[in-house]
């Protein structure tokens, strides 16, 4: 643990931009909050509050701050969202992009509200863990999230009572999964919903992460009707519902991603993607013996600052449950030997050029929450979170180095000036 002896330069920088949110004492805690988040690996908050060793306050006095101030988190966002737009740097660009993506916040222990045993791809396991749904801007400046919602597990009981109250038939014959087995039963009232969804107070019963993912793109549109901003999002939001909404309902372009297991309709029936990609290789290989046009264009598309090379596909197909889509396989291998990635989207007079610079701009919301998870330590400044975390726990350091050394010239004897850091980090 690394104590704190002020404010970290970064907090004391943008802090007055959120002070309208706050009451005085409130702002205060606020302050001190952001930096023990920023700087200590313990987030709890006895933990950020054990950080102080100079100004010591009584933990209950952090603990008002997130369980009795009266700040709303939304106004707290707007005011982030209201900083970022006055900086030309982070302002939102023509040609920035929207990503949708969840989280998992693993935790140790069950007893957190609204957590749930999911399946963590990462670990290859389940894990207890908060599910947090993510609206994500990118270009090729800044990236930050701008809206935000925790999933909440569904409450079996109330889905039943809901959809019986909204006339929803439940199947007598699976009452006896109740008991029997609740997995299944919980799972068949799920599915239930599911086809039945399109109700508005079926709905209303549970907020599935595409519901979530909704609300966010419907709230950010409504918010800021002058942007046109695309929507990208992984294969597991790329579901045909969630596409039919963004196309019919907000209105606005998005890139998805396919697998290669997913069907593309052709003269002879359908097709996975894998099979379709092999068959587009082999034409690409024919067509270069013959001096002809090759199958898989060259591309060079900027990102971040950088150049990227692929080697690319692009026709409108008919996609098994989609429709018809504008299709792109992409290669990084000039000889197509590496495997391929599938996008669609709805703009059916898009090239690959653009399909691909859109996609590419999801990446950024990965790198967000790896970076919010991460524990090690560096020192690199490189714009992103998680180097502003390295560089303030290295600007703590050196506060911290230079209290030593001040109270020392102050003729203080070292133990004098050890003993308060001592207990902070032994507690």
């Amino acid at each position: 643990m690394l104590p704190l002896v002020e404010i970290p330069e970064l907090v004391r920088h943008y802090a007055p931009f959120f002070a309208p949110v706050f009451s005085p004492d409130a702002f205060a805690q606020f302050q001190r909050y952001v930096s023990g988040l920023i700087v200590s690996e313990n987030k709890t908050v006895d933990g950020i509050n054990r950080l102080f060793v100079v100004d010591v306050r009584h933990q209950s006095s952090l603990n008002r701050l997130l369980t009795e101030s009266p700040f709303a988190v939304e106004a707290l966002n707007q005011a982030r969202l209201t900083l970022l737009s006055s900086l030309a740097g982070t302002r939102m660009k023509p040609k920035g992009v929207l990503s949708i993506d969840a989280t998992l916040l693993t935790h140790y222990g069950q007893h957190f509200d609204k957590i749930a045993y999911l399946y963590d791809s990462t670990q290859g396991c389940y894990v207890w863990a908060h599910n947090l749904v993510n609206l994500h801007y990118s270009d090729d400046q800044t990236d930050y999230p701008v809206h935000f919602q925790l999933w909440e597990p569904v409450e079996i009981d109330v889905l039943e009572a809901g959809l019986n109250a909204t006339g929803v038939p439940i199947r007598a014959s699976k009452y006896p999964l109740k008991e029997r087995d609740p997995q299944k039963w919980r799972q068949y009232l799920l599915n239930l919903w599911r086809r039945h969804q399109n109700k508005p107070a079926v709905q209303q019963l549970y907020q599935s992460k595409l519901l979530i993912a909704q609300q966010l793109l419907t709230q950010f549109f409504t918010d800021q009707p002058e942007l046109h901003l695309p929507v990208t999002f992984d294969n597991w939001y790329t579901q045909p519902a969630f596409c039919r909404y963004l196309d019919k309902t907000l209105q606005v372009a998005y890139v998805g991603t396919l697998a290669g297991t997913d069907q593309v309709l052709i003269a002879s029936g359908s097709q996975d993607l894998e099979t379709f990609d092999r068959h587009r290789q082999q034409e690409h290989q024919e067509a270069l013996k013959q001096g002809h046009q090759p199958v898989f264009r060259k591309l060079t598309i900027p990102y971040k600052g950088e150049q990227e090379t692929y080697y690319s596909y692009c026709h409108t197909h008919r996609i098994h449950n989609f429709g018809k889509q504008r299709l792109v396989i992409n290669h990084r291998k000039a000889d197509l030997a590496d495997t391929a990635t599938f996008f669609i989207s709805n703009k059916l007079h898009w090239q690959a050029h653009g399909i691909t610079r859109i996609r590419r701009h999801r990446w950024p919301v990965e790198v967000y929450h790896e970076e919010g998870k991460a524990d090690e330590i560096k020192t690199t400044l490189d714009g992103s979170a998680g180097a502003c975390r390295r560089y303030t726990q290295a600007q703590a350091l050196w506060a911290l180095a230079t209290f030593i050394a001040t109270a020392l010239s102050q003729g203080q004897t070292l133990s004098e000036v050890m003993q308060p850091l001592v207990a902070a980090v032994c507690y």
